[in-house]
């Protein structure tokens, strides 16, 4: 299990998954949207949207590579996804 967690915590950290700007924008939207809409009556329900979208697509890649170990959609680190 603990080599799981560690795998996949490589893979998300991975500077080869997404560019450094990409990562930057995508934080900068997240937090700036939470920042906008924190308060509103349908915040949480977006949160959980949001998470559940996240979590599928995740699996879907993870899927699609076989656990990090195949190239797909634009994933090629597959030193990452190999066992340390």
């Amino acid at each position: 299990m603990l080599n799981t967690i560690k795998r996949e915590f490589r893979v998300a950290c991975s500077k080869r998954a997404q560019p450094v700007w990409f990562r930057v924008c995508k934080w900068v939207v997240l937090l700036g949207g939470a920042y906008a809409f924190y308060g509103s009556r349908y915040f949480w329900h977006w949160v959980a949207v949001l998470a559940a979208i996240g979590f599928f697509v995740h699996f879907l890649y993870r899927w699609q590579t076989r656990a990090w170990t195949r190239p797909w959609g634009g994933w090629n680190d597959l030193e990452a996804g190999r066992e340390p």
